[in-house]
């Protein structure tokens, strides 16, 4: 039902969202403002405000902004229309009525609900009857109570075709309507006859929880072992969940949300204290669904969990709600995927180890970028080179998927990070071709270096002048070494397939800035292999880093000057490597001065071997640092400018 935008202006005008807030949670007045903690992220400090005047509420910590509407949409995890309705009875006003069309509309659901409310009270009685023993049996042997039973309005569909439409006729409910809801259909020789016959029944309901359609399980005899209600006026099985209402007001309560395959996997897990539990209903999880949960979750990030068989069933049945769901995604709207152990589903984990075996699952249930990895490193044969380049291709294909351009560029930015790390020391000869083994956890196997190789340039003749070693002199202000590493790349950046691996390991502690840029610079060069310095620049500018491109080419024009001329790329790359090489062993040399401290602390043959390997560790670097300066022609302490 459409409503006009007079009376939502008389809705918000009469209702001020601090009024409605206030009722929600500690406000305190600022001026002519209220502040409070944001009810939809966790914070200490106060930065959510609310101005009556304007009508809207505002948080400066996580960006939740919107008018009274919106704050009990959020909060309270309602519709618009359930908003309009509670908001309207706090003002007095009376929701206008609808159109003639749509109050025979609404008239309509209304018979269908009741229609099918009444077939799930007919159920319900006849599994307490004698021709509903069968399945009361059933859902005893499956370890069920009367409690579960009553408060999941469990029931049975009798053998007889005619008891069910007999009874609703009793109640005087038409056959056209029973047809329409789903409940009954007609032969060709035009009886009618039940659609759920000798099934135990689950009845499903929608986000309101009235109920409007069933699941069905045989008992025995021909046919689906599950069968579900068709498309009605009121269901749809791809858009809602089974226990949707009350997983709802589980997620407003903080609780997870958990997509498992079946009722009965539902039923354990609410009974175990997962309110949040729901089940796609006969199919896989469709992208309305997904929409769904994440409607669910109230602010914040929603992070439904997805929760799979740990068998090759199990994983392909994640690989592809990975590809239905990767396209969605947007900024904080994601999933993560936990298995379970194999042959176990959430049910018979939980009667067979309890509920600490199942949350030992829930734990540990991935992300789906981590997942997304896991699958494309599994499908690449061997480490070769080649191999390596087309899992790198296929993890930029994945993030170009996405529709969302801010998560498409964190997405890239995290596979090639990760594609990086993984090469991080390995061998340098090449590897013994071998499949992958195992159930998605990738390990470290295969060869080929990310390219972190020195390519040398021969002899000096023609070459340019060496570089020599620059010294800091009072007063003066020196670039970190990690600084300068990502400024020639900016300026150079056709060292960068040799350099990737490294880069994307270092580390920049506190410094988100320089963090971000380089996470940036790596994916853009991912994507783009081929943009030159300028273009670079210009890319990595107009993303919002000018101020750090402008420092950072400043830097290499005043201390890696050699960078901005016709010095070729292997000299560049050299000079580069014995930075990286002089920077890991700074980090060695603090390693070795705390475990002398802790040697001293604690001495025992573990300190002495720490020691020692780190020692060693600092001798093979500083003969790598020789090398490299022999070969380059310059002395291996190199950190200054062009001569």
């Amino acid at each position: 039902m459409s409503l006009s935008p007079q009376f939502l202006d008389e809705l918000r005008a009469r209702v001020p969202v601090s009024e409605v807030a206030a009722k929600r949670l500690k406000l305190t007045r600022a001026g002519r403002e209220f502040k409070g903690c944001c009810p939809f992220h966790g914070e200490k400090t106060p930065s959510f405000y609310i101005n009556d005047q304007k009508g809207f509420f505002h948080c400066f910590g996580c960006g939740a902004h919107g008018d009274v509407l919106s704050f009990v949409m959020r909060h309270d995890n309602l519709a618009f229309m359930e908003a309009v309705e509670l908001l309207a009875g706090e003002a007095g006003l009376d929701v206008p009525k609808p159109t003639r069309e749509e109050a025979e509309k609404v008239e309509r659901q209304k018979t269908l609900y009741d229609l099918i409310d009444a077939a799930a009270r007919f159920f319900e009685a006849q599994l307490r009857a004698p021709a509903g023993r069968q399945g009361l049996d059933y859902f005893r042997r499956r370890g069920l109570d009367d409690e579960a039973i009553t408060r999941f309005r469990l029931g049975y569909a009798p053998q007889d075709a005619q008891a069910l439409i007999a009874a609703l006729k009793r109640d005087g409910y038409e056959e056209a309507d029973m047809i329409e809801a789903g409940l009954v259909r007609r032969a060709d020789d035009g009886r009618l006859f039940s659609f759920f016959r000798h099934r135990v029944m689950f009845p499903v309901g929608d986000r309101r929880d009235r109920i409007v359609a069933f699941g069905g399980r045989l008992m025995e005899g021909d046919g689906p072992k599950y069968i579900n209600t068709g498309d009605t006026p009121l269901f749809h099985k791809g858009q809602l969940l089974y226990n949707m209402a009350s997983a709802r007001k589980a997620a407003a309560d903080g609780q997870p949300l958990i997509v498992v395959e079946g009722y009965m996997d539902v039923i354990a897990l609410v009974r175990a204290g997962w309110d949040g539990a729901v089940a796609p209903l006969g199919t896989a999880l469709t992208e309305s669904q997904i929409e769904a949960l994440w409607k669910l979750q109230p602010g914040g990030r929603r992070l439904p969990i997805l929760c799979f068989d740990g068998d090759g069933a199990g994983r392909r049945a994640a690989a592809r709600a990975a590809d239905r769901i990767l396209p969605m995604l947007k900024p904080d709207h994601s999933v993560r995927v936990a298995f379970l152990p194999e042959g176990e589903d959430p049910d018979s984990l939980l009667k067979s180890s309890g509920p600490a075996a199942m949350r030992t699952v829930l734990e540990e249930a991935r992300d789906l970028a981590a997942l997304i990895y896991a699958i494309e490193r599994e499908a690449t044969p061997d480490t070769t080179p080649e191999s390596m380049a087309g899992l790198k291709a296929r993890l930029n294909d994945r993030a170009s998927g996405i529709q969302n351009g801010d998560v498409q560029q964190a997405y890239r930015s995290w596979l090639m990070e990760r594609f990086f790390n993984e090469q991080r020391q390995r061998p340098a000869q090449a590897p013994a071709a071998g499949g992958q083994q195992g159930g998605w956890q990738p390990r470290n196997a295969g060869g080929w270096s990310g390219g972190g190789g020195f390519q040398g340039r021969g002899g000096r003749r023609g070459g340019p002048p060496p570089v020599q070693i620059q010294r800091r002199r009072p007063g003066q202000s020196m670039p970190s070494s990690k600084e300068l590493l990502l400024a020639i790349v900016l300026v150079r950046p056709g060292i960068f397939d040799h350099v990737a691996e490294p880069l994307g390991h270092l580390e920049y502690g506190g410094d988100g800035r320089l963090d971000n840029f380089r996470q940036k610079l790596i994916s853009a060069l991912s994507e783009a292999p081929d943009l030159d310095s300028a273009a670079l620049s210009n890319q990595l500018s107009l993303s919002g880093y000018d101020r750090i491109v402008a420092e950072l080419r400043e830097m290499a024009a005043s201390h890696a000057r050699y960078a901005l001329g016709g010095v070729p790329d292997s000299v560049v790359l050299s000079r580069w490597n014995a930075q990286h090489m002089a920077l890991q062993r700074d980090h060695l040399l603090d390693e070795l001065k705390e475990a002398g401290r802790m040697r001293l602390l604690k001495p025992d043959s573990f300190a002495e071997e720490r020691v020692a390997e780190l020692h060693r560790q600092i001798e093979h670097l500083d003969q790598a640092l020789n090398n490299l300066g022999e070969d380059d022609d310059q002395p291996a302490a190199w950190t200054g400018s062009g001569g």
